[in-house]
Parts: structure tokens; sequence; C-alpha cells
């Protein structure tokens, strides 16, 4: 989020950060939850609250809705799935499309499919996106579908107007004489294959996305890294293209959720957690394993996500505490 500068009027600051739509948020989740969190008290539910959303802890098992709602919670969700499943990476393990959308729903519950069959296309340069993927070339294509999705949507609208040779952002409405004049079926189909394959002229689509630029509110990639991808060829497919940017480390720079691609499978802080973890599990044999278990997993949880919702959090001890209780009475 942006921090307080003494230069930006207070209007701006309050739009570009996003204070209020949070605060809004925060509100409604009290008074939606009014009994539970009163007992904690309402100034210490607000500092928990704006805490989790300063770490980016704030996002986890939140409605696809809030996830998408702000610049800085794309980037938190995006940090959050790289680091709930790194270890993925760290086993080089290859997962399919649908395998990656379950993983995100375990996140998100209600997070959509197609977004994570965008990520896929890019990966896979539009082709069976059935096939399996490593998590770092799904991840970073995630990361450039998912906070600058809106942006992606333009540019595949435009691509495709020039695919047709229109002037994008136009609508031609043919005539009869123009229907009569129109190629074969298959000879338009042959053309319009070729063409996809060989993609556009680069210089026409840079000047259409640099236009786009100019007229969007929503967030865009940098110019530089778009232009010196298109300045590489003379002609360029959408997906292509797309997946040159999610490789490109000013992207990464950009939205700030994930570390350099030689430092994706390194997170110190969590492996000393996983470590720690390991050992609590380690105990003697005449010692309550399962009960040692839970209590070092919610020990980890709330290290990694310290500042998590207070209903999410009791709803996982609850459903933790049972877990255990069953274990005990089996064991007796």
């Amino acid at each position: 989020m942006s921090r307080l500068n003494v230069s930006v009027p207070t209007e701006q600051y309050l739009a570009d950060s996003k204070v209020l739509f949070y605060l809004t948020d925060a509100v409604t989740q009290l008074l939606e939850h009014k009994e539970e969190y009163t007992q904690f008290g309402v100034i210490r539910y607000f500092a928990e609250y704006f805490s989790s959303v300063k770490n980016s802890n704030h996002v986890l098992f939140r409605e696809f809705s809030y996830i998408r709602a702000t610049p800085h919670n794309r980037a938190s969700f995006i940090r959050v799935f790289w680091r709930c499943y790194r270890q993925i990476g760290k086993s080089g393990d290859m997962l399919s499309m649908l395998e990656y959308r379950s993983l995100l729903q375990l996140l998100c519950p209600d997070f959509p499919v197609e977004l994570a069959q965008s990520a896929a296309r890019i990966v896979l340069m539009d082709d069976a996106i059935d096939c399996l993927m490593s998590f770092s070339d799904f991840l970073y294509a995630f990361q450039l579908q998912f906070y600058y999705q809106e942006f992606l949507d333009s540019v595949m609208a435009i691509y495709q107007d020039l695919l047709a040779g229109k002037s994008p952002n136009t609508v031609i409405v043919p005539t009869s004489a123009s229907v009569e004049q129109l190629p074969s079926v298959a000879s338009e189909e042959n053309d319009k294959e070729e063409q996809r394959q060989d993609g556009v002229e680069t210089f026409t689509l840079a000047q259409c996305i640099d236009a786009l630029c100019d007229r969007t509110k929503h967030s865009v990639p940098p110019r530089s890294c778009m232009k010196e991808i298109l300045e590489q060829t003379n002609k360029v497919s959408y997906y292509s293209f797309l997946l040159s940017l999610a490789k490109h480390e000013g992207i990464n720079q950009i939205v700030g959720a994930l570390p350099s691609k030689g430092e994706l499978l390194i997170d110190p802080e969590m492996d000393q957690e996983l470590d720690k973890l390991i050992a609590q599990i380690s105990v003697s044999p005449g010692s309550n394993s399962s009960g040692s278990a839970v209590g070092a997993l919610k020990e980890v949880q709330r290290k990694a996500s310290p500042r998590r919702n207070i209903h999410h959090r009791r709803r996982m001890e609850v459903e933790s505490d049972g877990s255990t209780e069953e274990t005990d009475s089996s064991e007796n």
C-alpha cells in the first residue's frame, strides 16, 4: 500500500491507498460478527484488521470479489499463493491447470476457473491446457494474469481486431455489397490460421497499447517493459507477448509480490517454522503425538498469518480441536 507522502493531497492519498475501502470492509465484518468480535474488544479488532492488511495476510479465505478489489489485495493473494505452495516448486512436481485451480480454491473457495485457464494458456502458448506445468512457470503467468486482468482483456480485444484487419475499438457493419465480395469460408479460415500463428505487426500493436495505457483506469504493466519486448521482433502473437511479460523481471518488481526467479524457492522464515513443526512432531513415544502436531500446526499458522481475521482463526482452531478429540478417542 502507498505510504503517507506530505506532498500528495489528502483526497488523492485516500483514493490511491483505498483506505476507505478497507475501513468499510472492517466495519462490515464487525457488524456481521458483532458478538464474536466485541468480546475481544473493538479497538483490538481494528488493530488486528489493519495489521493484517499491512502484512498482506488479510486475503486468506476471503471471497473472490474482495481479493480482486484492490491492487494491494491482488498482490497479497499472489504472495500468499506462493508462500503456501512453495514446496511444490522445491519438490519439482508438475501439475495440471485443474490441480492449480484446486490449490487456488483452497485459499479462495469461489476463485474462478477461468483465471487459472488464462494463466495456463500463457504458459502453454494457447496449446492444450491440460498439459503439466512447473510451479514457477504457472506462478509468474498467474501473477501477470491476475494483477493485470482488465488490461490484458483489453489487449486481447485489440489483438483480435488487428488480426481481423479492423481498427481497434471500431465496429464494422457489413452491407449487402460487401457480403457478395467476401472470400470463400475455407480461404478465410486458412488466412486467419496463418495470421494467428504469425501474429500482428508489433509497431501497430505498440501504438494501440500506448493509447490504451493513456485512457485506462486499471493497472497496466510498465510501458518500458512492453516496449522492450515489442521492439525485439516485427510480429508477435498475443500469448508470446504475454509469456515474455510474465518472465520480465520489471513486471515482478512493480507488482512486488514475488522474489526473483532465482530466489523463488528460498524462504528462510517459512523454512524455519517448518523445521520447528517437524521437530515438535518428532516427540518421544510416550507423548501424545497427535496433540503435539496439532499444537505445532496452530503455532505455525499464527506466525505465518499473525493478523488473520479473528473469526477465521477461531474457525480453524475449532476444526483442529475436533480432529484432536477424534484421534485421542481412537487411541484410547
